[in-house]
């Protein structure tokens, strides 16, 4: 499977930012990508570092939104992940993530799971947690562990991507510091984002996947500025880094995998045979008191 993952800043304007992204896609499907994936809510600006009634008009275009990229996946003959706002209905709005099949057709939808409350990611104001559950979505190339950023800090999540038997877990993100971050406090969260999920490639025995924004982004209601940190990755079943991008240029990073290394990698190292799972029921509780 040929993989690329496409890693920009945003463009000024929703127009110039769904252009280039198009025109990313079409690169991309030229050097022979089977898989092409998307950051987080890559149509526009990150405009949950506010909260402001006034951005809810976004997801309004969301029909209009998978129309293009549906045109976008049967044009160029690849299996797209996109990453939309979502109204589903009045007052109800999702983080959706649309998966598209190489013919158009949509494979499968999967909406935010668990959905962050900080300082400039305010999240909670406008989205509503999915509902959907973590199932992998079926594609003509293999079924996809489609979760979204905030999603990638919990092992739960990709656990049962991996027990529902996805071939590759995939994150669009919107992640950065804060510019009053030290620098050493930068590369400590830096380095726990990549290392979390070199520990769910490794504890699954699983190919993972994240695709981040880059550039500073500000927000004038509130002053607040993010740098989104970019360093869009491929892993492999082992942890292995195959690919890693920069922190701020756009760029599109692409790798051939091989599926049948999960396999291979799962009989040598049989974490999912080994679980203990008549030990676990405790693990929906809140907190074992």
């Amino acid at each position: 499977m040929n993989i690329a993952l496409l890693q920009h800043s945003f463009k000024g304007n929703k127009k110039e930012s769904i252009d280039f992204t198009l025109k990313m896609i079409t690169k991309a499907s030229k050097n022979g990508a089977d898989l092409i994936a998307l950051q987080e809510l890559h149509t526009n600006k990150y405009f949950c570092q506010c909260e402001d009634v006034k951005y809810f008009k976004y997801a309004k275009e969301f029909e209009k939104e998978v129309n293009i990229f549906s045109e976008a996946a049967k044009y160029n003959n690849v299996v797209l992940v996109s990453s939309l706002f979502e109204q589903r209905a009045k007052g109800l709005y999702h983080n959706t993530a649309v998966v598209f099949d190489k013919d158009g057709s949509i494979a499968g939808k999967y909406r935010k799971m668990h959905i962050p409350d900080d300082p400039s990611f305010y999240e909670k104001f406008y989205f509503t947690p999915g509902d959907n559950d973590f199932t992998p979505i079926k594609t003509s190339i293999g079924k996809l562990g489609v979760l979204i950023c905030w999603d990638q800090w919990y092992p739960e999540a990709a656990r049962l991507m991996a027990l529902g038997g996805a071939d590759i877990l995939i994150y669009p993100t919107a992640i950065g510091y804060d510019l009053n971050d030290t620098k050493d406090e930068q590369k400590r969260q830096l380095d726990a984002w990549l290392g979390v999920q070199r520990g769910h490639a490794i504890a699954n025995g699983i190919f993972v996947v994240g695709i981040n924004r880059c550039g500073i982004e500000y927000e004038e209601k509130n002053k607040s500025k993010i740098n989104f940190w970019g360093n869009s990755f491929i892993f492999g079943p082992q942890g292995e880094i195959i690919k890693l991008a920069s922190e701020n240029k756009d760029e599109i990073i692409k790798a051939k995998i091989d599926l049948k290394r999960i396999e291979k990698v799962r009989n040598i190292w049989p974490f999912l045979r080994d679980r203990r799972i008549e030990y676990y029921n405790k693990i929906t509780k809140r907190y074992i008191d």
